[in-house]
């Protein structure tokens, strides 16, 4: 059985993940199937609408192929590098799409899961959704378009999010603009059949069967993530919540203080940057140039060893802490490359 699922449903093309074992983490293969299909769907005109969703299974998608990009980033990259390329032209065919999509983010919903999702017209969120973008603790950084999409939310959530990796639930993504609906999870095969049955009206099917979100918890911390993740510089994010007394900014600098020191500082200067990007195109491809680095740097390879590999959950980065990582070690990350080996759309 292949691992994406492409059919016609009527005036409906869907795409559905089916990794289940992986909670359909995504790699190569799947994002190139997923391309060629819209690609064909893009210029048929019996193709109304776009669905992506997951089949069974407790996530929508996990991610992508972490352990492959670090055996990839130990060797010489060339496969990693392929993977990202695919990949970010699967996100930026999405971004640009001419037609309506409409993604369900049911159950687990980071990283790759997140790059196929958040360009879609239509997010649905359920009570199920568990939203994350948790990269800074493998040594990566929110990619597949994570410096456009966290660099926009409101105040500096975006940071907040890309810094901790914090979950959001389905309620939450709705408050932050993240998912564009609310369902409960037993209306969405409803929802689906009428989606299929009149593509043209994606958005009445959706509202019709939406319900009232639960209270967002992350809305009564708006204030303290705003003024205490408020600096460009990590040290003086670390500084700010050590020097505040409440218990949930000591949660906060914990949870940092386990991260990829360069990780975070590549993050926050992504979404520094990414804010003023003019295009997603542009975006995927700063983006490609940071993934084609750091996989082949030790905070990755460290980092996947100890959430992946090994288990044990004590990565040994580089640099311990956010001064340690000098502005010199970022430049080299951020060096674009050479026009022959950048990333270009589909």
């Amino acid at each position: 059985m292949s691992d994406v699922l492409t059919s016609i449903d009527g005036a409906l093309g869907r795409v559905r993940l089916n990794r289940p074992k992986a909670i359909h983490a995504l790699n190569t293969a799947m994002c190139g199937t997923m391309l060629a299909a819209l690609d064909g769907w893009a210029t048929d005109p019996a193709i109304a609408a776009i669905m992506v969703d997951h089949a069974e299974g407790r996530g929508f998608c996990a991610g992508g192929d972490i352990r492959m990009l670090a055996d990839s980033g130990a060797k010489d990259g060339a496969e990693a590098r392929a993977f990202f390329h695919v990949e970010y032209r699967l996100n930026h065919r999405l971004f640009t799409y001419a037609k309506p999509t409409v993604a369900f983010m049911d159950g687990i919903t980071m990283g790759g899961g997140v790059g196929i999702s958040l360009p879609c017209d239509f997010r649905v969120a359920t009570e199920n959704t568990k939203f994350a973008m948790p990269e800074t603790g493998i040594g990566l950084f929110p990619d597949v378009g994570g410096g456009w999409y966290l660099s926009r939310l409101p105040g500096r959530t975006g940071q907040y999010l890309a810094l901790t990796g914090h979950r959001l639930d389905g309620a939450e993504c709705l408050a932050l603009g993240l998912a564009t609906h609310y369902l409960r999870s037993e209306h969405l095969e409803e929802a689906k059949r009428q989606i299929a049955a009149a593509p043209q009206d994606i958005a009445a099917v959706l509202n019709d069967l939406a319900t009232p979100a639960p209270d967002a918890p992350i809305l009564a911390q708006r204030a303290a993530i705003d003024r205490l993740f408020a600096a460009e510089a990590l040290e003086d994010i670390f500084a700010a919540l050590a020097a505040d007394e409440g218990a949930w900014a000591a949660e906060q600098l914990a949870t940092l203080r386990s991260k990829s020191p360069q990780s975070m500082k590549v993050s926050l200067r992504l979404l520094h940057e990414g804010r003023q990007m003019a295009t997603f195109e542009d975006e995927m491809r700063q983006e490609y140039a940071l993934g084609a680095h750091i996989v082949q740097r030790h905070d990755f390879l460290e980092g996947v060893r100890a959430v992946i590999v090994d288990k044990d959950h004590a990565p040994r980065w580089q640099s311990a802490a956010p001064e340690d990582v000098s502005d010199h070690v970022i430049d080299q990350i951020f060096a674009p490359l050479p026009d022959a080996e950048a990333w270009t759309p589909a």
